[in-house]
């Protein structure tokens, strides 16, 4: 939060105070710009289209980049300003309505920097999901599940294929969550639905096996 000065206006004689409406906009408008500054992500995925119209020598606009990062154009230029105050980024104005954009080593060196730290983030979600997903299987193997079904598209799916093989459970993908189901009541069948897949958990208290979520598994509150 910025600092802020506070102002007492006091009217000329005969005068009235003018109305504070338009100032109180004006704040509440910086104040929502200041409260919405991108990601280091958002500002990678940015300064990545840059780099990649640079070397393709194709111009790009700063309408193409508010489109490309999600971002509004009034956020886009001010993130632009920035990277060129860093020096990371050259504007040339080609004419009155045009800007061309160019990365300068500083900024493809931020670009390469802000990469890895990406890939460090990543690398310990993949860990740690990992560690939560054999947890799932060792437990389910344990209670004599010999099945797994995956029902619906996960990014993940490998680390699940990897811990069922790992620990001799039968591995299976289900694009279709409905198909999926039909399999619950097989002995030694576990459910686990995908992140794309909504349907919900299933546990009606008939004897069968009941569904689970990936997102439960991940976060370690898995029946």
């Amino acid at each position: 939060m910025h600092g802020c000065v506070i102002a007492l206006l006091v009217p000329a004689p005969g005068k009235s105070i003018p109305s504070a409406a338009p100032l109180i906009g004006i704040m509440h408008t910086i104040t929502m710009e200041d409260s919405t500054a991108p990601s280091d992500d958002v500002e990678l995925a940015l300064l990545e289209h840059i780099y990649s119209s640079q070397k393709r020598s194709h111009d790009i606009t700063q309408r193409d980049l508010a489109t490309a990062t999600g971002m509004s154009l009034g956020m886009t230029n001010a993130v632009l300003k920035r990277f060129s105050d860093k020096g990371w980024l050259l504007l040339k104005r080609l004419n009155a309505r045009k800007i061309q954009y160019a990365l300068t080593p500083d900024g493809v060196n931020e670009i390469a920097h802000r990469t890895y730290r990406y890939f460090r983030r990543t690398a310990r979600a993949a860990g740690l999901y990992r560690d939560m997903i054999e947890e799932f299987v060792m437990r389910k193997k344990r209670e004599g599940m010999n099945r797994l079904v995956l029902a619906g598209v996960s990014d993940l799916d490998f680390l699940i294929e990897y811990a069922c093989e790992r620990h001799g459970l039968l591995f299976i993908k289900a694009a279709d969550p409905q198909k999926a189901e039909k399999l619950r009541d097989s002995p030694g069948t576990v459910i686990i639905h995908a992140e794309s897949d909504e349907s919900p958990v299933r546990d009606d208290g008939t004897g069968g096996n009941p569904s689970e979520t990936l997102s439960r598994v991940l976060v370690g509150v898995s029946s």
